[in-house]
């Protein structure tokens, strides 16, 4: 007679399986939280809603490991001031136990509150191979009713970018002429190699008209913009997650492996300033999010 308490081999596998998965999953949403892909106030609420989520299920002493510049010894102190057992999973916090973890990462981790007020001068922003340029042209091609400024960068076209569509490409002479005449309105050196610049004079005539314009620049440049134009709308472009970036950017297949390396280097640093920004968006789906900045546009312009 079988024992019914033995439990298949089949089953244990996929069991293995669904556990390996479980904990690289958990590893990816770490590794999120440490860039700052997402807020660890977004995680907290994924666990709240789902305790037998991927986040519900990671222990509260690895979610508070996993925020930047916590370590051992401030996370103890932290889950002591908090009164959370160190064993706690977030799914399992009590009531209070939430209220007080969120109290304490809005302290640690403000997020930005979009403005109500909108500017016809819109700002898309977001860390290397985002992007940024993708949704830029979905716009570009199915929004004609929305002004996108050209860049001028000392960069080479990458294959397919065409001259006065894309970026208007010039060397570091005419650079410097844009420049000294004031006819930039932002620039700067991107990866520590080439510059970039956005002209004014379009965008003075294109607003002058009453239309609605975007930039897709860097974030040097997006902090010109508010400095000089402090009621431009400021967009930032989020990766669905860490390894979907790291992936992006290997794909495209445009640097070696030390540009690569630096430029995830800056990620970091943009992803970490993205507080500065009236909103966020998550490029998941490149119409989707062209979508958001679009309405983003209508409502500036009403």
């Amino acid at each position: 007679m079988t024992d019914a308490r033995v439990v298949p081999e089949v089953d244990r596998a996929a069991a293995a399986r669904r556990a390996v998965e479980r904990r690289r999953a958990r590893a990816a949403l770490k590794r999120d939280l440490t860039t700052r892909v997402i807020a660890p106030q977004t995680v907290l609420a994924r666990a709240t809603d789902d305790p037998d989520s991927v986040a519900g299920s990671m222990r509260v002493t690895d979610f508070l490991l996993a925020l930047p510049a916590i370590g051992a010894g401030k996370r103890d102190r932290v889950l002591d001031d908090l009164r959370i057992s160190p064993v706690k999973r977030l799914g399992g916090l009590g009531v209070r136990q939430r209220a007080a973890l969120r109290e304490w990462l809005d302290g640690r981790f403000p997020q930005a509150e979009p403005r109500g007020a909108r500017s016809r001068l819109l700002v898309l922003a977001g860390p290397t191979a985002v992007g940024k340029g993708t949704v830029a042209a979905h716009i570009r091609e199915n929004h004609p009713e929305i002004h996108l400024s050209v860049s001028a960068t000392t960069r080479a076209p990458r294959p397919g970018e065409v001259d006065g569509v894309h970026y208007y490409f010039v060397d570091d002479a005419e650079f410097d002429r844009l420049i000294d005449e004031g006819e930039l309105l932002e620039y700067a050196v991107v990866h520590n190699r080439s510059r970039y610049g956005t002209p004014r004079a379009p965008i003075d005539a294109a607003l002058a008209e009453g239309k609605t314009v975007l930039l897709e620049i860097d974030l040097q440049g997006a902090r010109q913009v508010r400095e000089a134009e402090p009621s431009a709308t400021l967009i930032f472009l989020l990766p669905p997650s860490w390894d979907e970036l790291v992936h992006r950017l290997i794909g495209r297949g445009t640097e070696d492996a030390e540009e690569r390396a630096r430029r995830l280097r800056t990620a970091k640093v943009e992803l970490a300033a993205q507080n500065e920004f009236d909103h966020l968006i998550v490029n998941e789906d490149v119409a989707a999010a062209a979508d958001e900045v679009v309405e983003l546009s209508s409502s500036s312009a009403r």
